[in-house]
């Protein structure tokens, strides 16, 4: 059976695919697979507050609970994704790299993705 390890590395072999984080709702690393220019623990540790800002907007807007967020910044783009109450995933493309294709996948095997967390 798969595990988390498995999850990253796949994710991570993806084209423009930077990162892949699977981190506690508290910021702490559980697992990665990252570019040598990223720091998984830094960036993990802010992944949270950000969360906690869009799941403010969301409450505001009535939108219900926040599944997935993009941010676009210059030199590529960060996807959060809830896996559960405790987990998130964090996947830090390029630019360039399918972002649809991607979302996608990570709507369509949310749940089986959250079964390994």
């Amino acid at each position: 059976m798969p595990g988390i390890r498995d999850l990253v590395l796949a994710i991570r072999q993806r084209d423009g695919v930077d990162a892949a984080v699977v981190l506690g709702r508290d910021g702490l690393l559980i697992d990665s697979d990252v570019a040598a220019n990223v720091d998984a623990e830094q960036v993990a540790a802010h992944v949270p507050s950000v969360l906690h800002a869009v799941e403010e907007m969301s409450h505001a807007a009535q939108r219900g609970a926040v599944r997935t967020q993009v941010v676009e910044c210059e030199r590529g783009l960060a996807v959060i994704t809830v896996l559960s109450a405790d987990a998130l995933l964090l996947v830090l493309v390029q630019p360039t790299a399918n972002l649809g294709q991607l979302l996608y996948e990570l709507r369509r095997h949310r749940a089986s993705i959250a079964a390994l967390v």
